[in-house]
């Protein structure tokens, strides 16, 4: 078998039916993979005997595994999420060679649930970025426009997905690495509320603000894999004891009388002008079937971005400090006898000049000037001040609407290179998903059309906190009346 249903829901099915086999299913995506990859760069570890020895595993089991709401769905995996035996680089040197000893929680419950994970995806260094060109093994490329970047910092998820080398993937979130790949690439993207999925064998960015999350197809597909590795973790202390709802059963279809808010202010005024154009078409699609738009503000969204870059340095200014050369991961050769510095010294200036990229290094000077004696106050402190404004008026907004509706980002994909030179334009890609991750709050994009260049374009959704099931329910009622999620991008064998 050479060709794999369109979602992950209809594969399952097949499988659980045995209509086709778990190894099949695997040899399918691996077979696309060997293919397609070598032009995306989207995987950075394909793990082949992994994958089919645990195929052939469920193909043996006896009756009974059609009950697995995964079973036989192979799954890609961000490379900053721990496999066990499985490289888990984060896309940086200082962990070029580690294969963790252990799973994520989130890999654990996805095997519970009858996944595949068939390998790990190319990521920006930590997740720090918004296009994976900083991925120290080399960018992945969005597969609608080969030139162009397919976001970040999830951005091999969100490719592998669109390019159908795997029905799901699973990407981290801390100021939009999941929507923005999602939405460059073309495919949903969900990031749940803080504490709804755990972080347990997550590599820490900025702890207050990461977080596990699926790329899929479809709302539905998306509501499978949440349905599955969400939930308490004994493992992490900031999971929520919250009870998990049966997500893909809120996928009725009905939106009547769902009150969806609409950003207007300071946000709107640099949206380019067909990624607004398709933003608006899809509002229509919603009030179309019943949903009810009106203006809602958010009016210190402005500041999201500066709160964003102080809170988020800062936590990973002090997550990073780990990586000394000492413990664990890359460790720099001896200095020479003549260096005037002491050997100790040495070793960690060099140790973490020669393991981390530019970017990370910029993030780690940043948050550490902000945590600094004389600073502190002046801006960490404040930017702690204006997250809590934030996240209040997103409270204000919620209590009138169900949802805030806006843009996933301001502009389509943008060419390689176009903005690595320059930090702050990369940057400002992230200033309308970093207001949701400041607030915790969950947020999806979903594919609401192309650009004259066909180029994608998705729309976000902003909901109350644990409440992912009126976004797959929105998502879900859109997809019934559109088609965007069907499309392929065609540049690829």
């Amino acid at each position: 078998m050479t060709a794999l249903p369109p979602t992950a829901a209809a594969l399952r099915d097949l499988v659980a039916r045995r209509a086709i086999t778990a190894v099949e299913a695997c040899q399918a995506c691996l077979g696309r993979i060997g293919r397609a990859d070598p032009a995306l760069g989207a995987f950075l570890e394909v793990g082949a005997e992994r994958a089919l020895a645990r195929a052939s595993r469920l193909d043996a089991t006896p009756p009974g595994r059609e009950s697995l709401p995964l079973v036989g769905v192979p799954v890609a995996v961000k490379d900053n999420i721990c496999t066990r035996g499985l490289r888990t680089s984060a896309g940086s040197r200082m962990l070029a060679r580690y294969r963790p000893p252990h799973d994520a929680t989130a890999i654990a419950r996805l095997e519970q649930a009858g996944a595949v994970i068939i390998g790990k995806t190319n990521c920006d260094e930590f997740a720090m970025g918004s296009s994976t060109e900083n991925s120290a093994f080399g960018p992945a490329r969005n597969p609608w426009a080969l030139d162009r970047t397919p976001g970040g910092s999830s951005g091999g998820s969100a490719a592998a997905v669109s390019a159908r080398l795997a029905p799901l993937a699973l990407g981290s979130d801390t100021g939009g690495s999941i929507r923005q790949p999602a939405a460059f690439c073309g495919v949903t993207g969900l990031k749940p509320t803080y504490g709804r999925v755990s972080r347990f064998g997550l590599i820490a960015f900025a702890s207050s603000l990461d977080q596990i999350g699926p790329f899929a197809v479809t709302a539905r597909d998306a509501a499978l894999v949440l349905s599955a590795v969400a939930g308490a973790d004994p493992m992490d202390a900031t999971s929520s004891q919250e009870p998990v709802p049966d997500y893909a059963a809120a996928l009725t279809g009905d939106i009547r009388g769902l009150r969806i808010g609409v950003l207007r202010g300071d946000l709107d005024a640099g949206i380019d002008v067909e990624v607004r154009q398709r933003v608006t078409g899809a509002l229509d699609v919603f009030r179309a079937r019943g949903a009810i738009i009106a203006d809602v503000e958010l009016p210190h969204a402005r500041f999201g971005i500066p709160v964003y870059y102080v809170l988020a340095t800062a936590e990973a200014s002090a997550n990073l400090a780990r990586y000394d050369g000492v413990r664990y991961g890359f460790r720099a050769a001896e200095a020479d006898e003549n260096d005037p510095r002491p050997p100790l010294q040495a070793m960690y200036e060099d140790t973490r000049a020669a393991g981390f990229g530019a970017e990370v290094k910029r993030r780690i000077m940043l948050g550490t000037y902000v945590l600094s004696a004389g600073y502190y106050d002046a801006y960490y402190l404040k930017a702690q001040q204006v997250r809590t404004l934030i996240r209040q008026d997103f409270d204000r907004a919620l209590a009138a609407v169900d949802v805030v509706a806006m843009p996933t980002s301001p502009t389509p994909p943008f060419k390689l290179g176009e903005r690595v030179r320059d930090p702050l334009q990369m940057y400002l890609a992230d200033v309308l998903t970093v207001g949701a991750s400041l607030a915790g709050l969950p947020a999806i994009s979903i594919p609401c059309g192309f650009t004259a260049d066909r180029l994608p374009v998705g729309l976000q959704l902003v909901g109350r906190p644990f409440d992912e099931a009126t976004l797959l329910r929105a998502a879900d009622a859109f997809e019934r009346d559109t088609d965007h999620w069907r499309q392929v991008p065609p540049v690829l064998p």
